[in-house]
């Protein structure tokens, strides 16, 4: 059961309660609002999903996966600005945390590769051999600086090899806060008419709480401690793992009712780290089961798996028919945003590739991509490219 839950509300209720709470934009209207509101509802009081196979949201959102580093170096407010610019509902920071305890954006505490730490010289003896999630990496990390020394350094475009006109922006960005992000996302709310909502991850919270600094009391300090994502906006909260999950709704119950606690999924093999730090033998796919996606909402009101858990390819890289994800996730009343759309040929199946290197990019066989997952009735997704993700939903025909 989940910690703290309230008795269920009637839908009419639940949804004045949501309203009066929430000043919902465009991207989620009403029928949203009955969707997410239900999340806290037991089993039997839940109303039967009519088509569990479409989405529960009128209109899906498009999720700027680090910002849009398609076009920008990721976790930057550029990145983020540009995300927004082409139509992003949603903005996702990775968070991780400086020596002295701020929360910073940035895909892994290893910042060797997207920032430009190796060629600062008196950092050079920051340079170390550590143990993440099981991985051994030599290089330099988020938590050996303070905040200040981290706005030293400027941020670097991560996958030069694919990206190489965002080479361009190297050295010329901060590596920015989660405060600086939701200042970010207020001031475009207010510019563009439109609230813009934030979905930041919790990068290797078992790993940070043996060094002394959790993410999570962290984190949900920082969100309470704005207005606009306290109250005014809509906050998801994601993690691979799912005991710092589960803390976090132990800490907030049913409090927070703008915030959506989303349980990440990787590939069908891997397992989440905390399962691996207890000796718990399961792997993400086990969880992609009917009966534990049953459990998984007793604590989250979402699931953000690897799209091959939706839809997977064959030996000639076809899109296979749909698996059962979306329907039973739906079931439970949580929603399904899949992880991750990219433009260029690299990252698209071979059934989609257009002409052209492997760097080429390919909007007509993204927006193919990705509206197919949209047939198969997902809620929203990641995307490296905002706009080629508002075009997929703007011209979707079901």
């Amino acid at each position: 059961m989940r910690p703290n839950k309230e008795p269920c509300l009637s839908l009419h209720s639940t949804l004045r309660r949501s309203l009066r709470t929430l000043r919902f934009s465009a991207a989620i209207p009403l029928a949203a609002a009955c969707a997410l509101a239900l999340t806290g509802c037991s089993d039997d009081d839940k109303q039967v999903v009519d088509d569990p196979t479409v989405s529960l949201l009128p209109k899906q959102l498009v999720v700027g996966h680090r910002g849009a580093p398609a076009w920008r170096p990721e976790h930057t407010i550029a990145s983020y600005t540009k995300a927004i610019a082409d139509g992003a509902d949603i903005i996702e920071p990775d968070v991780v945390s400086t020596k002295d305890g701020y929360l910073v954006a940035r895909h892994e505490n290893d910042i060797t590769g997207t920032t430009n730490v190796s060629t600062v010289t008196k950092y050079a003896d920051r340079k170390t051999t550590k143990t993440v999630d099981g991985v051994q990496i030599t290089g330099w990390f988020t938590e050996d600086f303070t905040l200040a020394e981290l706005k030293e350094l400027r941020a670097r475009e991560r996958i030069p090899q694919v990206r190489p006109d965002n080479t361009q922006y190297n050295d010329q960005f901060e590596i920015p806060t989660l405060t600086e992000i939701i200042a970010l996302a207020e001031q475009k709310s207010a510019e563009t008419g439109r609230t813009i909502y934030i979905f930041p991850e919790t990068k290797h919270p078992t790993y940070f709480q043996s060094i002394g600094l959790p993410l999570e009391d962290r984190l949900i300090n920082e969100l309470k401690a704005h207005d606009f994502t306290a109250t005014k906006t809509k906050v998801f909260i994601q993690s691979f793992e799912l005991a710092n999950l589960k803390y976090i709704r132990s800490k907030i119950g049913t409090s927070q009712p703008n915030w959506v606690l989303v349980q990440l999924l990787d590939d069908a093999a891997k397992q989440p780290y905390d399962f691996v730090a207890a000796g718990d033998k399961r792997t993400y796919g086990d969880l992609t089961t009917a009966e534990s996606l049953k459990d998984i909402a007793t604590y989250a009101d979402s699931i953000g798996p690897y799209k091959m858990h939706l839809i997977s390819v064959d030996g000639s890289g076809n899109l296979m028919p749909a698996s059962d994800v979306v329907r039973n996730a739906h079931l439970n009343k949580m929603l399904v945003i899949p992880w991750t759309f990219r433009p260029e040929n690299t990252f698209l199946p071979a059934s989609l590739k257009s002409t052209g290197t492997d760097n080429t990019r390919n909007p007509e066989g993204s927006v193919t991509e990705i509206q197919s997952y949209l047939k198969a009735g997902i809620d929203g997704f990641f995307t490296d490219d905002p706009a080629i993700g508002r075009q997929a939903v703007d011209t979707f025909q079901r």
